[in-house]
């Protein structure tokens, strides 16, 4: 933990503060794409450091603990969530989530431990898997009409953001990122990105 807070000190984030960030609560995946877009523009960082974390799993049951949506120590169970890695090239990794209620960004190793605690703790429905998709191609590709948020009857299920819909060249809906074909289970994600870190 002593690492975590030296590598904070630091690191100078990729994104303005969470509260200048392009936010819409129960639209992670939107605002994952508006900070990527925000990193490209201001060329703080290469954008190949930076990578879109979709979390999720057959079932769309997934716990995270240490969200605002849940105050206490019990956890969110979304169907989806999406935060930013970024891994930098002086060695240091951070997880960016809008979401939470621990730093903003948060060294990589506390996220872990904090918000997803272990697969050995959870029920096997509840065990998350991931995708992780580079973020100059999560740009590219990601397009949403949010269908997704509306209920049977066509009402929001939560108000949407104020802008216009992402629309891009590739249109891949947030179901094509969810697919869990393409997502890959707890141990195999982290080991994969403790090699990245």
């Amino acid at each position: 933990m002593e690492g975590d807070v030296t590598a904070s000190a630091l690191y100078q984030p990729a994104s303005p503060p969470r509260d200048a960030c392009v936010y819409s609560s129960c639209y992670c995946e939107e605002n994952i794409w508006k900070l990527c877009e925000y990193i490209k523009n201001h060329n703080q960082y290469p954008l190949e450091e930076c990578y879109a974390v979709f979390i999720s799993n057959e079932r769309k049951m997934i716990p995270i603990w240490k969200q605002q949506a849940r105050p206490g120590n019990g956890p969110v169970i979304w169907d989806y969530h999406v935060v930013l890695l970024h891994v930098s090239s002086g060695g240091q990794s951070f997880i960016y989530d809008l979401d939470t209620v621990l730093p903003f960004p948060c060294p990589f190793d506390t996220y872990v431990e904090e918000a997803f605690k272990s697969d050995d703790d959870i029920h096997p429905q509840f065990r998350r898997k991931f995708r992780v998709i580079r973020a100059d191609s999560y740009l590219k590709n990601f397009a949403s009409d949010r269908s997704h948020m509306k209920d049977s009857s066509g009402n929001w299920r939560e108000p949407p953001p104020p802008y216009p819909c992402i629309e891009t060249g590739g249109r891949s809906p947030i179901d094509n990122f969810l697919r869990s074909k393409k997502m890959v289970g707890y141990s195999s994600y982290y080991g994969c990105l403790a090699f990245m870190c």
